[in-house]
């Protein structure tokens, strides 16, 4: 019964944000990029997102006679399944027998040897819009490898579940990592689509190559628009309420505070056991989603926010509270906070006292500076 009536709760989550009527993502555009396609030995990077209605790509694609040599997995793994952080490993599709080999274990970076028997390299993968999300790194690096072996590279575009602003501290230059590897912020306000534009001319890539890329874009978006995802990206951001409340609440990942991994509400609530103003409580324990989660076994105290639809904001509100609260009992910030705030200040801002105001006047040049960069790659109507 527990389960459920959680189901419920879920579906009902995704049902407060509303899919454009008329949208035809990239994937579904299939006349578009089919002749790309033909004759041609095909990688595909795609999970469990990857689905043309209720088919998935890959199958999809062989019905229609192309020749998918293998797959390349990322963060996650092909079927959405491994917890977050967790190494893939190599393996094979029991449905069509194609080789999964694995992008997120020991290497992130597809080798020529891995790209000697492919033409073309397909990418189609969910995004939700945040700079420490993995996929747009994955996204990078394939471009990247394949300017460098000279493969073409095809992005099948989908929505920006946080696509109508932006928000947040742009990336320094000496701050760099798998969650930190683009100057932008972080709600950077692209599709994946635009994304790829952005780094290919950009000159972004290693030593500034560019990738022989297509994006195909969706019909029916604009970036004004709210999009319910169906099909969870990760097994951590299960609803809609978790992927808005994601750019706030994914910096308490760099302190010693939880996000609710290890229960059925992940990034839709946040604790500690020494909170003392908390209304919510709460005890991570090993699931599916999250086999170590931190905190586990301990009682935590804080706020749920999964009663309410979640407003499409990055707040710093929680995370100054939790700081004055927690400063004196515990070592609040963690060094994973420098990346993934993506800046050298932002740590030492909050730990001085620093209002949220005062923090965001201190993001604004820069903040402006990339608003005007991300006009230029913008492939649909924006949200101003």
């Amino acid at each position: 019964m527990l389960r459920v009536v959680l189901l419920f709760s879920i579906l009902l989550v995704f049902a407060q944000c509303s899919t454009p009527q008329g949208l035809k993502v990239g994937a579904e555009r299939l006349d578009e990029y089919l002749p790309l396609l033909e004759g041609k030995r095909v990688a595909m990077v795609v999970n469990q997102t990857s689905m043309v209605g209720s088919t998935h790509l890959v199958d999809t694609l062989i019905s229609r006679g192309i020749n998918i040599v293998k797959v390349m997995a990322p963060e996650h793994g092909f079927r959405g399944e491994a917890p977050d952080g967790e190494h893939i490993d190599d393996s094979k599709d029991s449905k069509t027998g194609v080789p999964i080999i694995s992008i997120y274990g020991k290497t992130r970076k597809p080798s020529p040897e891995l790209l000697a028997d492919i033409d073309v390299l397909v990418f189609d993968i969910q995004d939700v819009g945040v700079r420490f999300y993995t996929f747009i790194s994955t996204m990078h690096y394939i471009m990247e490898s394949g300017a460098e072996n000279g493969k073409k590279v095809i992005v099948l575009d989908r929505p920006n579940p946080n696509g109508m602003y932006v928000d947040g501290p742009v990336k320094d230059p000496d701050v760099s990592s798998f969650v930190a590897m683009h100057p932008i912020p972080i709600v950077h306000g692209l599709t994946v689509g635009e994304m790829a534009e952005m780094i290919n001319q950009e000159g972004w890539l290693a030593d500034k190559s560019k990738s022989d890329l297509t994006v195909i874009p969706m019909v029916g978006w604009d970036h004004k628009q709210t999009y319910s995802l169906p099909v969870r990206p990760s097994p951590n951001l299960p609803t809609d309420n978790s992927i808005t409340l994601y750019p706030t609440l994914g910096l308490f990942e760099g302190t010693v505070v939880s996000v609710g991994r290890g229960t059925d509400y992940p990034f839709e609530m946040i604790g500690h056991p020494d909170y003392s103003k908390g209304t919510h409580r709460f005890t991570p324990k090993p699931n599916a989603g999250s086999k170590y989660p931190p905190l586990e076994g301990l009682d935590c105290s804080g706020e749920f926010f999964g009663n309410e639809k979640a407003e499409h904001r990055l707040s710093l509100k929680y995370l100054l509270d939790y700081y004055e609260d927690l400063k004196d009992d515990t070592t609040f910030f963690r060094p994973y906070i420098r990346l993934l705030s993506g800046t050298e200040d932002f740590q030492k801002q909050v730990e001085s006292g620093m209002t949220e105001e005062e923090i965001r006047a201190s993001w604004q040049p820069r903040l402006d500076e990339y608003k005007v960069l991300r006009k230029k790659y913008l492939l649909y109507p924006d949200f101003d």
